[in-house]
């Protein structure tokens, strides 16, 4: 959900991913749930920021929109690129073109190929000068181009990666962790470029653990939980802990150095494991006996929530007002 009207880049509509795997030590198989109706937007001039601990789904997203998921997986639900629903063969044209993608691992470079040229890809020697120019801005010597992945550090590596999607004329960036292995100088210059990149009137989507750095660059905060969005909030709502609605999103607040450093007790549920309805009930100081049925997301304001609290609204005077069960 959002306040603004912009035209939407990137849409995606209850997507939901599974996984086919074996049952222990049979030959059965059975299909595991990882991702559930999972719905982000991002529009133009926008930079949104997904965040979420590890195993929540952050990366899988980003997989499943650029159609590299592995053979055994099953995807459902609708993902649109500028107003156009896609599937196998639009993706497959889109990709490296006007989608630019910056994975998370630092093993998506040929090993057999020059960093150089593939950072330049199709566009060959005529980018040469940008190429120079990017890879000055990230610290990286002028010899870089000549050398091969190996030859680069993990750092050096997440760099090159990112001059990647910088390097030609794409509508869209999904960035999966493109920071980590930076300084902190660094860190803030790529963020900077998205965010450039963004108030160009492109659109960016940043999936990330560093919810400070996001905070500073990102429109809108989406927080995974467990396979399932349970909260989505323009950045000036994490100001302070009370205008911020699911009790993860308030628990990830109170987590940060600047807000108590208070850690939240437990851990996220395996999916094999999952608890009936709201994942985070088993961890939730709110819990009560309707957490445990479907709970839908639920506008509020400029932006939604998937809690019980939320779900019995009243309109008073043409506003939402929220009953707090």
């Amino acid at each position: 959900m959002s306040c603004t009207n912009k035209k939407k880049i990137l849409e995606i509509e209850e997507l939901s991913v599974s996984f086919l795997q074996y049952e222990g030590k049979s030959s059965r198989q059975s299909w595991l749930p990882v991702i559930s109706g999972l719905s982000v937007a991002v529009r133009k001039g926008e930079l949104v920021a997904v965040v979420g601990s590890s195993g929540s789904g952050k990366s899988l997203l980003a997989h499943a929109i650029m159609g590299i998921l592995p053979y055994n997986a099953r995807v459902s639900g609708n993902v649109k690129f500028q107003g156009e629903t896609l599937d196998e063969s639009k993706i497959r044209k889109l990709r490296g073109n006007e989608i630019a993608f910056v994975p998370q691992s630092t093993m998506y470079l040929d090993p057999l190929m020059k960093v150089g040229k593939q950072v330049r890809g199709k566009a060959g020697k005529k980018a040469g000068s940008l190429q120079k120019k990017l890879f000055k801005r990230y610290g990286l010597p002028e010899n870089t181009e000549e050398k091969y992945p190996f030859e680069c550090s993990g750092g050096m590596t997440r760099r090159i990666l990112l001059t990647t999607a910088l390097m030609g004329n794409p509508k869209l960036i999904i960035a999966d962790e493109p920071t980590p292995g930076m300084d902190l100088e660094l860190a803030k210059k790529s963020m900077e470029d998205f965010r450039r990149f963004a108030d160009e009137g492109n659109g960016v989507l940043l999936i990330t653990h560093d919810i400070e750095l996001a905070l500073q660059v990102a429109d809108r905060i989406v927080v995974f939980y467990a396979g399932k969005t349970v909260e989505e909030a323009p950045v000036s709502d994490f100001r302070t802990e009370e205008t911020l609605r699911h009790p993860y999103t308030k628990a990830l607040w109170r987590a940060l150095p600047q807000n108590g450093f208070t850690p939240l007790a437990g851990t996220q549920p395996y999916v094999k494991d999952m608890p009936e309805g709201c994942p985070f009930e088993p961890r939730c100081s709110w819990k009560q006996d309707r957490c445990k049925g479907e709970i839908p997301m639920v506008q509020v304001g400029c932006g939604s929530v998937r809690c019980v609290r939320y779900c019995e609204r009243k309109s008073i005077s043409g506003q939402i007002v929220e009953e707090n069960n």
